[in-house]
């Protein structure tokens, strides 16, 4: 049985990205025909953009900005210059956000994720994902059957159902989320059914803690988690390294300063941004508001692409105070006019029946006059008064939290 998918999952990074590098040209040019890319890179010569620093000078489109924009020019936000019937299949998510789905094999990019669960060529896999109007469902659908797997689209729900399927049909593999593969077989146990034959697992779209990890395990099942969207498919996924999760193939990921487009050191965390290499669908530094970090050296299952701790959190901390909201890219514009400043943290709290607000800063210069300079960013920025205390560098933890509302 071979290790890897192919021999992509194993080439040294100087390969990989002297093989991404040259094809963003080509990427780019093909958002551009579509007019809402055109107006935002206008200015940007697609000739330069040849590298990782090249395309970090880009701006970012945020996912929580597409429910407006696809509303405003229906349905895809002027995003996409093809047309919807020069695609497969047409999707809507909650928004709400249409996506569109290619006609290439394995348009989600999936089937080396489930290859690193155990999936095999010739394996059945119960398929538990929603095929009702949302891509997740066929997501997965797809991605087995690029693998060379037969499919069960059973969908969530319906157990009876589905133990008659398990039963007659025997699968190997289960695709899902966590929580209805443990309410599968919690049915299964108290109903007597056998679903045995479900012996490897490929789970998303849920919390995954290690309490249920072993408790699945326990039960004959190898489960391994993939991180995606319904707009990029599968973007990371778990190995049986289990260190963190290999960044698919086919995808720049960034992880940048919430509220910014700027990368963020080795090792701290932030926002996942993507750029992906499918010239009839590209997407340019989108912005998922997911919470990740990078993890160092390469992974001991051989697999060399980036690899990311996996999903910490969601990096959209936007909060009311004092009846005004308050985002992270107002922080992090505070940061950037003030040099001697590290990480940045913006403590909501409440004083008597007052939103008070506290803006804990890291910096290796403190000072009374620097602490007065930063309380009259913070008040220019925010429009809102607010307490300004001068921290250690480190001090702060490194868990990409730059506003933390405790009220």
């Amino acid at each position: 049985m071979t290790a890897h998918y192919d021999a992509r999952e194993t080439r040294a990074q100087a390969a990989r990205e002297a093989d991404l590098s040259p094809r963003l040209p080509e990427v780019l040019r093909a958002a551009m025909a579509a007019p809402a890319y055109a107006e935002r890179l206008k200015g940007f010569d697609p000739a330069t953009v040849t590298s990782r620093t090249a395309l970090a000078g880009l701006p970012v489109l945020r996912k929580s900005e597409l429910p407006a924009l696809h509303k405003a020019s229906a349905p895809f936000g002027g995003f996409v210059a093809g047309t919807p019937g020069s695609f497969a299949r047409l999707f809507t998510s909650p928004g709400p956000i249409f996506e569109p789905e290619g006609r290439q094999a394995d348009p989600w990019r999936g089937a080396r994720a489930l290859f690193a669960a155990g999936f095999r060529p010739d394996d059945i896999v119960l398929n538990t994902f929603s095929y009702h109007l949302t891509p997740g469902g066929f997501i997965f659908d797809a991605s087995a059957r690029a693998l060379g797997c037969a499919v069960i689209p059973a969908g969530p729900g319906n157990t009876e159902q589905q133990f008659e399927l398990i039963e007659a049909y025997r699968p190997v593999g289960y695709s899902g989320t966590p929580d209805f593969l443990k309410i599968l077989l919690d049915a299964a146990a108290s109903a007597g059914r056998d679903i045995s034959s479900i012996k490897r697992a490929l789970v998303s779209g849920a919390a995954f803690p290690p309490s249920l990890q072993a408790e699945i395990k326990t039960r004959g099942i190898d489960a391994y988690q993939a991180f995606g969207t319904a707009d990029l498919g599968l973007i990371a996924f778990e190995t049986e390294a289990r260190e963190g999760m290999i960044v698919n193939e086919d995808l720049i990921l960034e992880i940048v300063k919430p509220g910014t487009g700027d990368p963020v050191a080795p090792g701290d965390v932030g926002e996942i941004v993507v750029t992906s290499l499918d010239p009839h669908h590209p997407w340019i530094r989108l912005a998922l508001g997911d919470l990740t970090a990078a993890l160092p050296g390469t992974s001991p299952c051989g697999r060399t692409n980036m690899r990311i701790k996996g999903w910490m959190g969601r990096a959209d901390q936007t909060t009311k105070i004092k009846g005004m909201f308050v985002r992270p890219e107002q922080v992090a514009e505070i940061g950037k006019r003030h040099a001697a400043l590290g990480r940045l943290r913006l403590v909501v709290t409440r004083q008597g029946e007052t939103d008070v607000m506290t803006l804990r800063a890291e910096t290796a210069a403190a000072s009374e006059a620097l602490r007065e300079e930063i309380a009259g960013t913070l008040r220019a920025v925010t429009k809102l008064g607010g307490t300004v205390e001068l921290v250690g560098p480190g001090a702060l933890p490194n868990d990409g939290k730059v506003i933390a509302d405790e009220r």
